[in-house]
């Protein structure tokens, strides 16, 4: 195949020490080694300070190369001054796809625009607390906390006072809760879905899906809600008929419940008796001509029903529910 002649993506990683974890390290290279080799690793700080002596301690281990910056002004921050002229320097050197910017810190905002401007990738990383600016600067951004950062159970957290925590951006902090799948985010995964559709097979690839949200919300990881993979995600959500190809790859597709509602309703009124039931072999034999629900994945009528609400099944029969307003 082609893509396997591909060279992977040179990428420049470029980390605010004075604002970033060093307990995310392990995780972040990680995140990064699957979008691309990193080629250059700097990390930029006032390395004198004791605040930085976590980050001191792996320098090391995972090649990164430190870049002093010394506070010459109280209030002001040489840390991002720094990155932003070595990232415009590699920039303009020609020789990246792509430039990974670690802070939660918002004057980065304009550095991500100027390298997007240039038709380089962007991944952010940074903290939930990172302004929206810098999140949708980026192509990508990554939240630290998905990355396991604090990977750590209940039992396992240790106690550290408030003050200490927010001294030291070194100490990991207790790994976030998922958040609840709520309707934005269900209503953002079924439009997706419907922009990802092939018309002509009328299955969405689930990598396209990915990509059309990543379009609108550079920030979307399914691991934010507590999902490793958006498959998970999206078997989640009702309605859904899932399949692979050959090479493992998944798709998805709606299933048109809003047709069948309709097709039952018709056959139910058409085939229901005086006690206001209808035969499930009947209506089933009504219903799979004009709905195939075998091309859906049911393996038969009464499975289907299964799955539709406001119906109901006694022996061999079916009826129809009504759902009165309150």
């Amino acid at each position: 195949m082609a893509s396997e002649n591909l060279k992977p993506e040179k990428l420049a990683v470029l980390i605010d020490a004075d604002n970033t974890t060093s307990s995310c390290a392990q995780g972040l290279l990680e995140e990064i080694a699957k979008y691309g080799i990193a080629s250059v690793k700097r990390i930029y700080g006032d390395w004198s300070s004791p605040l930085l002596s976590g980050w001191r301690s792996i320098l090391l281990k995972h090649a990164l190369v430190p870049i002093q910056q010394f506070a010459y002004t109280k209030g002001k921050d040489a840390t991002d001054m720094g990155l932003i002229i070595d990232a415009m320097d590699l920039l303009y050197s020609g020789h990246f796809d792509g430039f990974c910017l670690v802070s939660s810190d918002s004057d980065f905002t304009p550095l991500a625009s100027r390298i997007r401007a240039s038709g380089r990738m962007v991944y952010g990383f940074g903290r939930e607390k990172t302004p929206e600016a810098f999140r949708q600067a980026c192509d990508r951004f990554f939240y630290i906390e998905n990355l396991g950062e604090a990977g750590k159970g209940k039992d396992d957290i240790v106690t550290v006072p408030n003050a200490v925590m927010a001294a030291s951006p070194d100490i990991a902090k207790p790994a976030a809760k998922p958040r609840q799948m709520d309707g934005t985010t269900k209503n953002l995964l079924y439009k997706s879905i419907k922009d990802a559709t092939d018309e002509t097979t009328g299955w969405a690839f689930v990598g396209k899906i990915g990509n059309v949200i990543s379009e609108t919300r550079p920030d979307f990881d399914s691991r934010t809600y507590g999902y490793a993979k958006l498959s998970g995600m999206l078997r989640e959500l009702r309605g859904l008929q899932f399949r692979t190809d050959e090479a493992n790859r998944m798709y998805c597709r709606k299933i048109p419940f809003g047709d069948l509602i309709k097709l039952l309703d018709e056959a139910f009124n058409k085939f229901k008796n005086a006690k206001g039931w209808a035969s499930l072999d009947v209506t089933g034999k009504y219903v799979k001509p004009r709905w195939n629900w075998e091309e859906y994945g049911f393996e038969s009528f009464t499975d289907l029903l299964s799955k539709v609400d406001h119906v109901e099944i006694a022996n061999d029969s079916m009826r129809m529910q009504v759902s009165i307003a309150p």
